[in-house]
């Protein structure tokens, strides 16, 4: 097992509790990367729309996956609840449009999920409703999903770990993997030989896996958090405590966290480092939402790389003989990494048949190589920057 994420603590623990040997390799610490790092949002689905599965591998392809990635909210309360996780749990998700066409389109989603996907934990809130419970006047409207939620990404990471461990796997932080081949994990140290290899690094995995590389992009991502406000005012912030995001390109997300500070979070870069210059900026993006909090004191800053693929679908596989891999959650990986540790514990078993709907989904190599494929990027997401602001 390669990378102490959401992904690989699932996959360790899963295949541990079917009785396998396990030994999992982290280059820093658990939960050290993505996993440890994001706004910790627990969303049903997958990252791309739906209409590019259907293109891609079919209406009943879609439709698994669709079932699979929202069963991962489920798995994901289970796990919380059977390993009693210390992780903040907290009930509600919402969408929130800003423009005309983003309500046009929040509608229709609705109706989608309804009548599709007999997904019934979803509803529709008018503006006057929303502004009862969000203290900003950006938004026009919003979808609440009682089935979302959020949490504290890094404790409920450190919890799997920790499972993972009771049921008998191995974990060894500070240990890079170097050279993978079918059977063989070298290590700066010594080696790892195994019937079956699990790469869950993403874009952290480096160049052990330059094929695996190609197909995504590592994103960083900023963060920032308040000081404590206070029981009283942030909750006047959230009156339902959600999780919530916008539906512009590049977006925002914020949510209440337990012990009453509001974590916000929006801009992105293309540079290789998470070197974050951008605290100010983001700062700003916040005021834009909640002005009331001009005098609020911003306390912690973090950033951290995602893992985009080209169509923002997962990527799931096999590497080589033995080798399974998934990555390209493209910031839909709290519910979903764990779900893709269990599907590659039920493929290693020998059930693969949900692993391999997910591994039909085609990826093409980001264009322009490792040299211009981040200029490449960056001119594509400035025009839906411009399009967001027109």
């Amino acid at each position: 097992m390669v990378g102490g994420g959401i992904a690989g603590c699932s996959a360790a623990l899963h295949l541990a509790e079917r009785g396998y040997s396990v030994a999992l390799l982290e280059r820093y610490r658990i939960g050290w990367g993505a996993s440890g790092r994001s706004g910790g949002e627990v969303l049903h689905g997958v990252a791309c729309a739906q209409e590019t599965l259907d293109r891609l591998i079919g209406p009943a392809g879609s439709r698994a996956v669709w079932d699979t990635a929202s069963d991962a909210v489920s798995l994901t309360r289970g796990l919380i609840a059977r390993h009693r996780i210390a992780c903040d749990w907290t009930d509600g998700y919402m969408l929130a449009a800003l423009k005309r066409h983003h309500d046009r389109e929040l509608r229709a989603h609705i109706e989608t999920l309804r009548t599709r996907f007999d997904y019934d934990s979803v509803r529709y809130v008018p503006g006057d409703e929303l502004r009862t419970t969000l203290a900003s006047r950006r938004y026009r409207s919003a979808m609440f999903d009682a089935n979302g939620a959020h949490l504290h990404p890094l404790a409920y990471t450190l919890g799997l770990a920790e499972a993972a461990e009771r049921a008998g796997a191995r974990l060894f932080e500070d240990t890079c993997a170097a050279q993978i081949t079918p059977g063989r994990v070298r290590t700066d140290s010594g080696e790892v030989r195994a019937a079956h290899i699990v790469l869950c690094g993403n874009a952290y995995l480096g160049p052990a896996a330059p094929a695996l590389a190609a197909k995504i992009i590592p994103v960083a991502a900023h963060v920032i958090a308040t000081e404590p406000l206070g029981a009283a005012r942030a909750a006047a912030l959230i009156a339902n405590g959600a999780a919530v995001s916008d539906m512009n390109w590049v977006l925002d997300y914020f949510r209440r966290t337990a012990d009453h500070r509001l974590l916000f979070g929006g801009p992105i870069s293309y540079g290789r480092g998470t070197d974050f210059t951008a605290r100010a900026a983001t700062r700003a993006r916040l005021l834009r939402v909640f002005p009331q909090l001009a005098d609020v004191r911003i306390e912690y800053a973090w950033s951290g790389l995602l893992d985009l693929t080209a169509n923002r679908a997962p990527h799931f596989g096999r590497l080589l003989p033995g080798v399974y891999f998934a990555q390209g959650f493209s910031g839909h990986g709290i519910a979903l990494a764990g779900m893709a540790g269990k599907l590659i514990a039920e493929a290693v078993a020998g059930q693969a048949e949900r692993f391999d709907v997910f591994a039909r989904i085609p990826h093409r190599d980001f264009p322009g190589g490792p040299l211009a494929r981040r200029p490449l990027l960056a001119l594509a997401m400035l025009y839906y920057r411009l399009r967001d602001l027109l």
